[in-house]
This record gives C-alpha cells, structure tokens and sequence, in this order.
C-alpha cells in the first residue's frame, strides 16, 4: 500500500443543485465548463493535480500546504474578476476547503481520514471564504497567507472536532479583489519561469488576442516565458495590475489546450441544435468508434451518452468499472449531482452492484436531500433518486 502527505482540496459551487432545476441542459454544460475552464488552470500552475471531478466539484492534491491555500485565494480572485462582468445569472461563486494528511494511493485516486475531512470541511465553508484546517494552519507558510480562527466544529464521522481556520480578505472594497491578487501573481509567475513550450504557447496566444490596454503586460509574459524568469521591469505590481482581463483569457486558454478532438468533438454533439445535433452526434461517435483502446472507447460512449442526458450512460461506465477503471467510477458517483432524477436514480443502483463504498457519503447526501425534479413523471412512472439512493445505501457493505 502506497502512502503520502499531501493537502486535499475540495471546491464546489453554491447553490449549484438549485441552479440546475431552473436551467436548461445546455445552460448547466455552459455552466460548468465555465467553472472548469477558470479553476484548472490555477489548480495545475501552482502545483495542484486535478484527482476528480465529481458534477460541480472539484478534488485536487498538493504536495505543499501552502500553494494548496494560495490555489483557493488565486481562484477566489479570479472568479470575483470574472464575475464584475458576467450577467447575474452566469455569475459563479466557490466553496473552498482544504485538508493536509497522509493518504492512501490506489491508482490515480486517493483516500483516507483526510479526504473525509475536507469533504466535511467543504459542506461548512463558505462562499468566497477559503477555509481549511488546524493541520494545514500548522504545516502552511504563515508569512504568505494571513489567516482567521474560526473555531473548533463538529464533523459527521469523525471522533473529535476540529478548528477551521479561514484567510484573511486583503481588502473588503467591493472594487478590489478581495485576497489582493497574491494567489494569481504566483501563478502567473509560476507560468512565466517555467520556461516550458507550453507556457510560451500560452503567454503568446494571450498576447495575441489580450485587450489592447494589457498587451504591454502580456509581451513580458512571452518573454519571461522564453527566458524562465521574470524579465527586467516585470514587477509584482506589473503582474498585479494586468490581472484583469489578460488572466482571464489565460486561463480559458490554458484549460482549451488539453482538450482531445473527441471531446471537443463530444462537447459539439451537446451543444448542438435542431438538425445540426444528429449530424454532430454521429460525428462524435465515428471519431469514438475509431478508438483503437477499448477502455477508453466505452468511457467515451459513456460521456457522450450523459453529456446528451441519457441514462445510458451508466451502464457504459459500469462495463468500464468492471474492467477496472477508476475513471468509470468516478463519474458513475459524478452523476449523483446530475440534474436528471433517471440519471442520478441510475446511478445509485450501479454504485450499490459495485459495491462502491467510498461514494457512501455522496449517497448519504442524495438520499437525505433528494434532487430537484424528484417525484416528477417520466413516460409512465416517477422518479425519485432520494429513496433510490436510500436503497443504495441499504445494499452498500460496511
């Protein structure tokens, strides 16, 4: 059994469930790849590796407590960038919360008393707040970030209780990001001197198209990129103050790089309207059929099938599960956040066929919240995930 030390980081988005029974399908994907497109970026350029995402949630690990607690004040910034200029409804706002221990390693996820805590931290945090534990306060760099005491809390299933601590806002002017950019300078500074191709290709593809106001800020970033170092001149008040939208566009950037043509291509086929949707559809699955790995064939049907709303899709990760794949299970418990009742039902009957405990808390969840369109008729019966989840969790193995 493989052991490590390492900081947890949970993130969801307040409010999300309630969000998705008051929007289209279509609306909760732009949604979501909004979320995804600002926080990756910033998980990965401060060191953070993207374990999961389960719907609105994300869990990443770090090997140091403190980039750990920066990503949250990087990504609590850069959303309030975000949200000066979006529209009410498209406006996002994150829990943070974040957890330090040793951890099992089994495949590319991990597990133990740890995890459990953040993932209890997560469900008191606030939104905008960057909360986290005892254990991180102690392990952190506390001359980088300042921090609040909160108090000592109660955590469902574990023993004792435990303080939680909070940063410290560097400003409460509702004209100023409110952790004063510190998290942000890092990642920017962390892209600019890494000196890899793909920070140059990054830094160039944002001085290409950043606002005419930040260009000047932008070609020091293709510089420092270039060099691995921050170029003469180039000042953390530089940084600081080209922010705005130019980090915005990063990020973007930096996330649409990695995506694969079949899920582009996957994302096309969701997105798609009218007669447009069959034809993409049929596109994404050529590309898919032509997979030559068959595990990632059927995870591919898997998430084109729920990307387009269908049940279906579980019983594609289950064959994949079967065969070992972690990935499969993962987002067979993604989709007990999904904002269908079959979808969620569904899946809680394939994680209690395979036995997949560590889901219990996600189950404990559903079945004691339910989700927004329960009870509702779909063809001739109703659906409701709340008692499908009860029923899981009753079939679940201590």
């Amino acid at each position: 059994m493989r052991t490590a030390n390492l900081a947890i980081v949970f993130t969801d988005i307040k409010g999300f469930t309630e969000r998705t029974s008051k929007q289209t399908l279509e609306e909760n994907e732009k949604l979501l790849k909004t979320h995804n497109d600002l926080l990756a970026p910033l998980f990965r350029a401060l060191g953070g590796r993207v374990v999961k995402t389960i719907g609105d949630a994300f869990m990443v690990t770090f090997e140091s407590p403190t980039s750990a607690v920066l990503s949250g004040v990087a990504i609590q910034d850069a959303l309030w960038k975000y949200n000066q200029t979006a529209s009410a409804e498209a406006q996002l706002r994150v829990r943070v919360a974040i957890n330090v221990g040793e951890v099992r390693l089994e495949g590319n996820d991990v597990f133990g008393e740890p995890v459990n805590i953040a993932a209890r931290v997560e469900g008191l945090a606030e939104a905008d707040d960057v909360t986290f534990t005892e254990a991180v306060y102690l392990s952190m760099n506390r001359a980088e970030v300042s921090a609040e005491e909160l108090g000592k809390f109660e955590l469902k299933g574990i023993p004792e209780p435990v303080k939680l601590f909070r940063v410290a806002r560097a400003t409460k002017e509702a004209t100023e990001a409110p952790y004063g950019n510190k998290g942000l300078t890092r990642a920017q500074e962390s892209a600019a001197n890494s000196g890899s191709q793909k920070a140059l290709e990054l830094a160039t593809q944002v001085a290409s198209t950043a606002l005419e106001s930040t260009m000047g800020v932008a070609n020091k970033l293709v510089e420092g990129a270039r060099s691995s170092s921050l170029p003469s001149g180039l000042s953390r008040k530089h940084l600081a103050l080209g922010a705005g939208a130019l980090l915005t566009m990063l990020l973007i950037s930096f996330f649409a790089l990695g995506r694969s043509d079949i899920e582009k291509a996957i994302d096309a086929a969701a997105n798609a309207k009218g007669d447009e949707r069959r034809a993409k559809i049929e596109a994404a699955r050529k590309l898919i059929n032509d997979e030559g790995d068959v595990m990632q064939r059927t995870l591919d049907t898997g998430l084109l099938s729920e990307k387009l709303g269908e049940a279906s899709a579980v019983g594609h990760y289950v064959r994949a599960a079967k065969n070992g794949s972690k990935d499969a299970e993962s987002r067979i418990i993604a989709l007990l956040k999904h904002s269908n009742c079959r979808m969620r039902a569904t899946a809680a009957d394939a994680i209690a066929d395979l036995q997949l405990t560590r889901a219990r808390g996600k189950l404990e969840d559903l079945a004691e919240n339910g989700g927004p369109d329960d009870g509702e008729q779909v063809l001739v019966f109703g659906c409701n995930s709340k008692s499908a989840a009860s029923v899981a969790l009753k079939r679940l193995k201590d």
